[in-house]
């Protein structure tokens, strides 16, 4: 006769945190929504998230987005997947990933991988503005919508 019942749990850690802090800001401009990461690691733990909200803006109409990654000090193959979904939802779109504010580390990554040969790379907002605005005027045939 058994007298005592054995029970195993198994817990499983969220993929999500449920109450986690907002891991980027979002800044929707006239010509473009701003993306920028307030994390110093762009890893497993918050590009899941970062690919969900592009999709969202995706869906709802941004074509062109720049990605300010100043904050961020580390990036792994995680975070380079979801600049290459932003750079891809973007390219669907018609419209334009700019990415800028990057750190050293993070810009040899790129270049290790060969991104650094399909991403438009700018080192000031104001040159974020200015490859939009060209590569609107360009697929619009002279037009700047």
């Amino acid at each position: 006769m058994l007298t005592h019942q054995h029970f195993s749990f198994c817990y499983l850690k969220p993929i999500f945190p449920i109450f986690a802090p907002m891991s980027f800001k979002i800044d929707k401009k006239e010509k473009f929504t701003l993306i920028k990461t307030q994390v110093e690691k762009l890893d497993t733990n918050v590009a899941p998230a970062l690919k969900s909200e592009l999709v969202v803006l995706n869906t709802g109409g941004v074509k062109n987005i720049v990605m300010d990654l100043s904050e961020t000090r580390y990036c792994d193959s995680s975070g380079l997947s979801a600049i290459l979904v932003a750079n891809r939802l973007c390219k669907n779109a018609g419209g334009s990933l700019v990415i800028t504010g990057l750190q050293d580390s993070v810009v040899k990554l790129i270049n290790i991988s060969q991104l650094d040969t399909i991403l438009h790379i700018a080192s000031s907002l104001d040159e974020c503005e200015n490859i939009i605005a060209n590569a609107t005027i360009g697929k619009n045939g002279g037009e700047n919508n």
